[in-house]
């Protein structure tokens, strides 16, 4: 039987064609979406800009490992997010390895935008996101190319066992000077293409060369990041890629298929990233709007402070609280004991900021009531 041929196999790889007058109207209605929220939020106060950017990059580095079927733990990613960024915010909770490591690589792609990238950054990358040797069904190569050691690389998605086959990759003895061209054509000033389409061809670009055992599509997500960061500007982040790419899981791999196995033409698969683009940046807007709401809420205390631990657990629970808040759960996030959360709880039903559930008992919980202001 023979074999699919993918674009890497065409004669003109990677000469990638696109009809530049298809994408001018979305190009050009998301390039003023994007220079219309940056300027909102720039418009924001210092510390409500903080928060819309620990907001952001908190959802982007839980979102791309989620594409991945890697959940990680959102207070944990927020509170390394705010350490490394210097931003002081309630409710800090220890931070994994492997937490640490996809922050590291998500801050290193949007906050250094500017500085090239390299084979070494991409392997400090990789390395990054794998702290831990032991990581799965089979032992993967670190922080170096893949070396199909056991077997030609396939990029499936799905559960183990039901794992659906969309590509396989060029063989690893072409890794190297795929990734040599990659880079130059990267960090080539003259590069004709638009900047934020740039960015969505250095992601075809990169996850067609697939050049690690793992973590490709999560490298390939923070280059396309960096890329847009460059086409602003600025390390800002303010809407989030992945975040929208999760919620489009299944026709982000439909898409990519069909770009693998079609010819060197990606007009529909950029006007598709267009199209997530824009969609991140309506979800931005959303985001924007609960940060305002936070910033109310608080204001609305101003007159009547919370004691340290309550702001705590008042602003856990304006971030979206997991489950129901309980008095145990209280206890234990708060780190005092049972009586003192109970007296923290009363003291907020008393003043209207919380509500009791309707089951009560040890199954009492509490939800936030917003104060009008």
């Amino acid at each position: 039987m023979r074999r699919l041929v993918y674009i890497y196999d065409h004669p003109d790889w990677p000469r990638f064609r696109w009809d530049e007058t298809a994408l001018l109207a979305p190009l050009g209605a998301v390039r003023y979406r994007q220079g219309r929220l940056l300027g909102r939020m720039e418009a924001l106060g210092f510390h409500l800009r903080e928060e819309a950017i620990l907001d952001t990059l908190t959802q982007d580095a839980v979102k791309t490992s989620e594409i991945e079927g890697e959940t990680l733990t959102r207070n944990e990613v927020r509170s390394s997010l705010a350490r490394r960024l210097g931003i002081e915010t309630a409710g800090l909770v220890p931070s994994g390895r492997q937490v640490d490591g996809i922050v590291t690589m998500v801050l290193d792609a949007t906050q250094r935008f500017a500085e090239p990238l390299t084979v070494e950054r991409l392997f400090g990358w990789h390395t990054a996101l794998f702290p831990h040797r032991d990581i799965g069904r089979q032992p993967i190569t670190i922080g170096a190319w893949r070396t199909d050691a056991l077997g030609p690389m396939r990029v499936v998605s799905g559960p183990w066992e039901r794992e659906r086959v969309h590509f396989q990759a060029p063989p690893a003895d072409r890794i190297a000077a795929e990734m040599d061209r990659f880079l130059r054509w990267f960090e080539d000033p003259a590069d004709p293409a638009d900047p934020v389409l740039k960015a969505a061809i250095a992601h075809i670009w990169f996850v067609t060369i697939h050049p690690f055992d793992d973590g490709n599509g999560r490298i390939g997500r923070a280059i396309a990041d960096m890329a847009l960061a460059r086409a602003e500007g600025t390390g800002r982040r303010f809407y989030s890629m992945s975040a929208r790419l999760r919620v489009e899981r299944n026709a982000y791999y439909e898409t990519l298929e069909a770009t693998q196995k079609g010819d060197l033409e990606i007009t529909a698969r950029l006007a598709w990233f267009l199209g997530i683009l824009d969609a991140a940046i309506t979800d931005a807007e959303t985001m924007l709007t609960a940060v305002l709401r936070k910033e109310r809420f608080w204001r609305a205390l101003e007159a009547q402070p919370v004691n340290p631990r309550q702001r705590m657990m008042l602003g856990r629970l304006l971030d979206g609280f997991e489950g129901k808040l309980t008095t145990s759960k209280w206890a234990q996030i708060a780190k005092c004991s049972h009586d003192t959360a109970l007296r923290d709880i009363e003291e907020l039903s008393a003043r209207g900021l919380l509500m009791r559930g309707p089951a009560g008992g040890r199954s009492t919980s509490y939800r936030l009531v917003e104060p009008h202001v």
